[in-house]
């Protein structure tokens, strides 16, 4: 059986969490004063008590030392009672003894347990109304108790002549009502500092409830408690990476999309590590920590094209957005390549129509073999470069792309060659990955040589065991040794971004690609003063 929880609203209690929690700190600031408050009176009352018991203890302590009271209880007539024994010495001196300390009476007793002196002298002759035989047998006592003259706080003593033999006991005692009296006497005070204590802890309560209405902008429980699940639902619903860090640079959340695109487990357990822990050193930390400033900042992160931006938060903390451009970099790709393939068709469809116009112009004036041979050489000039390709590379995805960058270069005007080495084998682990290699760097070596005074772009693609080895050189004005590592970093180009997808990622998905696969990349010199970049791929063949 369930049963609902009782709300604010139905116990007549404020619905706002910050009223809540100011009733709630002055209920535990008046609690706290009133417990302060009884576990101090309860051993000040004890404490009274002793030093009232103390007290009679000492004086009767200081009336038994008197040698006279001894000598005049030995001397005094034992028939002596009531208030004609009033002006015997005993009496006297016991009384006297009374008026000094203020106690509320001095009694001296024989060993019978006879008074021999009192405060109401009637009583004088007469048995003492509590045992006095720890006293009389030399025993100190100290007590609280019920007497004729009603409750007091009690000293006894024995009471020792000259020789040390016991002679009797004296009993002083003083008034519980005093006792009292003091404790009632403190709790006045004790009540003033109580309230002074719960007067600052209410102050404090309010300054503090006014800082936390400023910071839960004076919502309830419910709707900050609302707040929270549709935030955690919001963060890990949406189809974007949101990373969040602390002033540290620990990681204070990750969405499921981001822990996806970084390639972190579902389950890892990454929040309050290091950001640098959790991701390793690579330009997505830097990124992601600010060590690299702007907005859109490409990265890649494993086969993935990420664009990141950073906001900092007031805390000294930020909120990194990632999203997958992985695809969409594809797509540009593939664009780029078609428009490249439509221009050398374009440019061929001319060059067609030239030649088709030459052949007619030779049929009309009858020169069919002259006609003849020159369909022959267009026709031999085409077949040869593919069979030139297909013989060296029998990957049919790669042969593919050579035989259309060939094209793409020959309308360009920049020759696109293959080494006298080249030999591939079909026996590729990944030709996509080697694909996607050969065409980022065939691109870029067309895209240097094109302007150079004799342009030329070749390319030494050619397997030494299981290992595949790519070299391309181009004619370029080749590339400068200090900066050989730094083009391989993404966002870096010396090209002017397109209208659909941003320079500075082709080098670096290279690397990357290269380095999945336990390879290498790097960029040197060519012979000739161009550039030349060369892959190599352990265990790319079967």
């Amino acid at each position: 059986m369930r049963f609902p929880l009782l709300s604010a609203r139905r116990l007549g209690l404020p619905r706002r969490a910050v009223s809540q929690i100011l009733l709630t700190q002055l209920a535990i600031a008046a609690g706290v004063a009133v417990l302060a408050t009884g576990l101090f009176l309860a051993p000040l009352s004890a404490q009274l008590d002793d030093q009232a018991m103390r007290r009679a203890l000492a004086i009767a302590q200081s009336a038994a030392a008197d040698p006279a009271l001894a000598a005049g209880l030995l001397t005094a007539d034992p028939r002596a009672a009531g208030p004609a024994a009033a002006d015997c010495p005993v009496q006297s001196s016991a009384e006297r003894i009374r008026r000094a300390t203020g106690a509320e009476y001095v009694v001296v007793m024989d060993l019978n347990g006879i008074r021999r002196s009192h405060p109401s002298p009637d009583l004088i002759g007469l048995p003492v109304s509590t045992d006095p035989r720890d006293a009389l047998a030399g025993r100190e006592v100290m007590e609280i108790d019920e007497g004729t003259l009603g409750r007091s706080a009690r000293g006894k003593v024995p009471l020792l002549a000259a020789d040390g033999e016991i002679v009797g006991a004296v009993s002083v005692g003083i008034a519980y009502d005093s006792v009292r009296d003091r404790l009632l006497g403190a709790i006045p005070g004790l009540l003033a500092y109580s309230g002074g204590a719960l007067a600052a802890g209410a102050l404090a309560a309010c300054l503090l409830s006014r800082r936390i209405q400023r910071q839960t902008r004076d919502l309830a429980f419910s709707d900050i408690a609302g707040l929270l699940a549709e935030r955690e639902a919001m963060l890990h619903s949406i189809r974007e990476g949101v990373i969040a860090l602390d002033p540290g640079g620990r990681i204070r959340l990750v969405n499921d999309e981001a822990a996806r695109l970084l390639g972190l487990a579902p389950d890892s357990a990454v929040a309050g590590r290091p950001l640098d822990d959790v991701l390793g050193a690579g330009r997505t930390t830097d990124v992601l920590a600010g060590r690299v400033a702007g907005r859109d900042l490409l990265t890649v992160r494993g086969r993935r094209v990420l664009v990141a931006n950073r906001m900092p938060t007031r805390d000294g903390g930020a909120v990194a957005t990632l999203r997958d451009r992985t695809e969409l970099e594809h797509l540009s790709r593939e664009l780029d390549s078609t428009r490249g393939l439509i221009d050398a068709l374009r440019a061929q469809d001319h060059e067609h129509a030239n030649r088709l116009h030459t052949v007619l112009g030779l049929l009309e004036l009858g020169l069919h073999e002259e006609a003849a041979e020159f369909v022959t050489e267009v026709v031999g000039v085409h077949r040869s470069t593919a069979e030139q390709v297909t013989e060296r590379v029998h990957d049919p995805l790669l042969a593919a792309l050579l035989v259309g960058k060939t094209t793409v270069a020959a309308e360009r005007g920049v020759p696109l060659r293959l080494a006298n080495s080249t030999l591939l084998p079909d026996r590729l682990v990944d030709p996509g990955g080697l694909v996607t290699i050969v065409g980022n760097l065939v691109d870029n070596a067309l895209d240097a040589a094109a302007g150079s005074a004799a342009p030329l772009v070749e390319v030494d693609l050619h397997a030494e065991g299981r290992t595949a080895v790519l070299r391309v050189r181009d004619s370029g004005p080749g590339v400068p040794a200090a900066r050989r590592e730094e083009i391989f970093t993404e966002g870096w180009s010396t090209k002017q971004p397109s209208g659909h997808r941003e320079r500075g990622l082709g080098l670096a998905l290279v690397r990357r690609l290269a380095q999945r696969q336990g390879g290498s990349a790097w960029a040197g010199e060519a012979a000739d003063g161009g550039a030349e970049f060369s892959v190599v791929l352990p265990e790319a063949l079967r």
